[in-house]
């Protein structure tokens, strides 16, 4: 009697495909052929029976029915890519208050990649980003546990915790000899996903480090600011994406139609009717046409690749700095009986242009490559200029800061040293509009 639950399992399992063939040869004959229905893998079905039998016979350790039932579901969707997978009641509810904006961890998008957890992008102002963690990181071990053979949801929840207490990530780095040890104290995160500042008179900065349901009111907020701020109107925007992990699908959306007048923004197409959808533009430029650029890197993922791919593609902005990270599916969550879900990969995302993200990313207009200025030391040999004249008179427009800007503290630093990238982007916008106004 102890089988009786499993043989009872293993005929209910066995009735449900005779019925569902049954069902399926019932169809076809009623619809005369028209559609032909697939028929199940029955052959297949009694392997997984056999198996499923002689774990619960031979295995070394008991194991309960649901746990191994549950073991063989995320077997199935882990199989299919990095970002479709099974989640549980608790899985559920994470992934839920991710998309909210406050939850507890560490401040990191990861993906599964060859059985280890890869960094998507730390998010700004979180643990993780003030820890060093950068995109790209492959992190091998969780305190003493190693990453291998966990499930990318097993990896995040371990990730998480509360708030106060740490965790020591084993962290494998490209330019690295040996992997990385680094001590993150886990801490309640609070999602700020969008901030701005003028960098200089007449041009905007305006960060997006995520998408999520509130990110449109505050881009909205941010560029009424930026407007109020700028010394004479708004002569150029920089909008960055880098490190931006994606978020929600239609966040990405309103904040690209914030910036075009019509047009296509994305499509997806898959296989089922529900996949394929279109989003345009509404119309009205929240900026009046003035001069934009897109800042990416390898952390710019999922729906900050959206936006850059949209605006590029309409060639409302140019795009400054690395290829993005690509990845360019659509995952829909469906939500199952028992109170969990299934986040399955539907869709493809594709440019106006009809170009595919996928594995592909976007290519900046201009690459800034993985460069950083540093400063020279005055050694004595630059040129003589009037400004190293004993007793010169001043500049009574200018101060003498050169490439000195006020960064997101208000301190006064050298954007060249300090922001290559951005230092690039805000040249390149400033050409843009000196000759644009002319």
């Amino acid at each position: 009697m102890a089988h009786a639950p499993r043989k009872l399992l293993l005929v209910l399992i066995g009735t449900v495909i005779g019925a569902t063939l049954t069902l399926g040869h019932a169809v076809l004959a009623q619809e005369d052929n028209e559609n032909a229905a697939e028929e199940l893998p029955l052959e297949q079905l009694r392997t997984f029976t056999d198996v499923y039998s002689r774990i619960k016979d031979n295995y070394v350790e008991d194991i309960d029915d649901d746990q191994l039932l549950e073991y063989a579901i995320e077997g199935m969707l882990n199989g299919l890519d990095p970002h479709s997978s099974y989640l549980n009641q608790e899985a559920f509810k994470e992934l839920k208050i991710g998309t909210e904006g406050e939850f507890g961890g560490l401040g990191i998008e990861v993906t599964m990649e060859d059985g280890f957890v890869r960094v998507v992008a730390p998010i700004d102002g979180t643990p993780a980003a003030r820890a060093g963690i950068k995109s790209g990181d492959l992190i091998v071990r969780l305190d003493d546990k190693p990453v291998k053979g966990m499930t990318l949801n097993d990896a995040v929840q371990k990730m998480r915790g509360k708030p106060g207490t740490d965790i020591d990530l084993m962290v494998a780095r490209e330019g690295e000899d040996k992997p990385l040890k680094i001590t993150i104290t886990r801490d309640t995160i609070e999602v700020t996903s969008v901030d701005s500042r003028i960098i200089e008179p007449g041009y905007g900065y305006l960060r997006v480090s995520h998408f999520q349901t509130n990110t449109q009111e505050a881009v909205d907020k941010a560029i009424r600011d930026l407007k109020d701020e700028a010394e004479g109107g708004l002569r150029g925007l920089v909008l960055d994406l880098r490190n931006n992990p994606g978020g929600v699908l239609s966040a990405a959306v309103s904040v690209s139609d914030t910036f075009l007048e019509d047009g296509l923004i994305v499509y997806t197409e898959g296989r089922i009717k529900d996949s394929k959808l279109r989003y345009s533009a509404r119309g009205g430029d929240a900026i009046d046409g003035a001069p934009m650029i897109v800042l990416v890197n390898e952390g710019s993922a999922s729906a900050s690749e959206i936006v850059a791919g949209a605006l590029q593609d309409h060639e409302r902005a140019l795009v400054v700095g690395k290829q993005t990270f690509g990845k360019g599916s659509v995952q829909t969550i469906q939500d199952l009986s028992n109170g969990g879900a299934l986040k399955l990969t539907t869709a493809r995302y594709y440019t106006p242009d009809g170009r595919s993200i996928q594995a592909e990313g976007i290519d900046p207009d201009i690459s800034t490559g993985a460069y950083k200025l540093t400063s020279v030391e005055d050694d004595g040999a630059a040129a003589l200029t009037e400004a190293d004249l004993a007793q010169h008179l001043t500049n009574p427009n200018g101060d003498g800061e050169g490439n000195m800007i006020e960064d997101e503290d208000g301190e006064k630093v050298d954007l060249a040293t300090s922001d290559y990238e951005l230092y690039v982007g805000l040249n390149v916008l400033k050409a843009l509009s000196i000759f644009g106004s002319k």
